[in-house]
C-alpha cells in the first residue's frame, strides 16, 4: 500500500531514502519526475509499442520502467542520461518478457483484431509500416525505432540496447537494407493486387 509523504502525497515507500542513500545529490523531486515524465512518455510508449507490437504490452511496460527508474540510482548528466537510462530499462523489460514461457491468453490475440481503427491521421503510415515491421526481428525494430524515431547516436544506441558501440552501425545498416527490401517487395505485391 503506498503511504502519504509529509506533504500529504501519495509516494513510494522508502524511494527517496533509497535514492538519496544511493547517491549524493537529492532524489528527484515529485516535480521534477512529474516533468520528466511528461516529457518522455510518449516517445518512450512509441518505442514500446512500435518494438512490440503491442500497445497492451507497451503499456504494462512502461508502468515498469518508470516504476524502476523511480527506484535506481539515477545516472549522471541530466535528463538526456536520465533518458537514455529510461530507455535502457525499458529494453531490458521488453527483452525479459520475449525471454518468458509463452501461453495462450488475450494478450496473443493481434491487436488489430481489439482495436477500434485510427480515423485521425498516420494511417497511411501505420498501415504500410505494421506489416513490414512485424516481418522483422525484435532488435532490428529497436535499432531502426532508437536512430530514426528517436535521434539516437549509435554510441547512444549501444549504452541502452547494451550492445556493443562497434556492432551498431553494422546491425542498423542490415536492418534498414531489410526494411527497405520489404517495402519494396510490399509495394509490388500492392500494385499486383491493383
Amino acid at each position: 500500500m503506498r503511504k502519504k509523504d509529509t506533504n500529504g502525497e501519495y509516494a513510494i515507500p522508502n524511494v527517496e531514502a533509497r535514492g538519496a542513500s544511493r547517491s549524493g545529490e537529492p532524489p528527484m523531486t515529485s516535480d521534477v519526475f512529474a516533468s520528466f515524465y511528461q516529457r518522455s512518455a510518449p516517445a518512450l510508449h512509441a518505442y514500446l509499442t512500435r518494438v512490440s507490437g503491442s500497445r497492451t504490452l507497451a503499456d504494462d511496460l512502461m508502468q515498469e520502467s518508470f516504476l524502476r527508474f523511480l527506484c535506481a540510482t539515477h545516472p549522471e548528466g541530466g535528463e538526456v542520461s536520465y533518458r537514455r537510462y529510461l530507455f535502457r530499462i525499458a529494453t531490458n523489460l521488453l527483452r525479459d518478457h520475449w525471454r518468458r514461457p509463452t501461453s495462450a491468453s488475450i494478450d496473443d490475440v493481434p491487436e488489430q483484431f481489439l482495436a477500434v481503427p485510427d480515423r485521425l491521421g498516420g494511417v497511411d503510415s501505420r498501415a504500410i509500416l505494421d506489416p513490414v515491421m512485424a516481418c522483422m526481428r525484435p532488435r532490428d525494430r529497436e535499432l531502426l525505432w532508437l536512430a530514426h524515431a528517436e535521434g539516437y547516436s549509435h554510441r547512444e544506441i549501444a549504452e541502452i540496447t547494451g550492445l556493443g558501440a562497434a556492432s551498431i552501425r553494422l546491425l542498423l545498416f542490415r536492418a534498414r537494407r531489410k526494411i527497405a527490401r520489404l517495402l519494396r517487395e510490399q509495394h509490388s505485391l500492392d500494385r499486383s493486387r491493383a
